[in-house]
């Protein structure tokens, strides 16, 4: 590429250009509600997004953000998996669940005894792939007798109560 600084023109390496730009962005809205008591990871029907890199260097920044309601400390833990592959999850300490997002609230020290928390998280990946790559979020409860609400808190019955999207983002960056 020739290019004009300041009326002097100079070449530009072609391999310069790409780097740090956001290449495309892929995006996807959930507004209809989902519920479990799995105690197992599950699928988060339609909490997914599907985008295949342009190189093998490409970075993919996943950005997301949903609302979850609880009726009696199920303590949710939240899973980012790339295909079949949980990505950005902590290490194992002790007893501890590895997650990439929880939250131990307890609802004994909340009105109603119910949680109703949003959640955000942002993760840059590096899949190596020019593939196609799906990105969702799976979920699972402490207990079965504990449900978990995506998207809607677990009472409906007044104005109070609150509905909200989940939504997740995916951009290719140039490396």
């Amino acid at each position: 590429f020739i290019i004009s600084d300041a009326g002097v023109l100079k070449r530009l390496d072609a391999s310069l250009v790409g780097k740090g730009k956001v290449l495309q962005v892929v995006s996807a809205t959930k507004t209809d509600s989902f519920n479990t008591t799995s105690t197992s990871y599950v699928d988060i029907t339609g909490f997914t997004a599907s985008i295949t890199p342009s190189a093998t260097t490409s970075k993919i920044l996943i950005i997301s953000n949903w609302m979850y309601g609880t009726d009696n400390a199920p303590y949710p833990r939240f899973t980012l998996v790339r295909d079949s592959t949980e990505i950005n999850i902590g290490n194992a300490v002790g007893s501890s669940s590895r997650v990439s997002v929880g939250n131990n609230s307890d609802p004994g020290h909340t009105e109603d005894n119910i949680v109703n928390e949003q959640l955000s998280h942002n993760y840059l990946d590096s899949p190596s792939s020019t593939s196609s790559l799906t990105y969702k979020w799976q979920v699972k409860s402490f207990q079965t007798s504990r449900s978990i609400y995506i998207g809607q808190a677990e009472d409906t019955s007044d104005a109070n109560r609150m509905a909200a999207p989940s939504n997740i983002t995916l951009m290719e960056i140039g490396a």
